[in-house]
């Protein structure tokens, strides 16, 4: 199974979207809280190509995108693959 990241703030209903999907999937993934911090949030950024809104996601340390792009690649049937599950 792949690792998974998950960059959020506690009140984005996108991060709680993401977290929902990949809870539905059954996958384990370590999630970092930014809202606080904003050395964090700038590291975030760094590995995510300079975008700043969260949630970010990545997954075996490529960035992914956000909730929406994890979405569409389920949508797609590529999201299982990525995350090392299924088929």
């Amino acid at each position: 199974m792949a690792k998974v990241e998950i960059y959020t703030t506690p009140t984005c209903p996108y991060c709680m979207a993401a977290k929902a999907l990949l809870a539905r999937k059954g996958v384990a993934y370590q999630e970092t809280d930014v809202s606080r911090d904003p050395d964090l949030r700038a590291a975030m950024a760094r590995r995510a190509g300079g975008r700043r809104s969260v949630p970010q996601i990545f997954i075996d340390g490529q960035p992914v995108g956000g909730s929406d792009d994890i979405h569409a690649l389920d949508a797609q049937g590529k999201l299982d693959g990525l995350l090392g599950i299924g088929g």
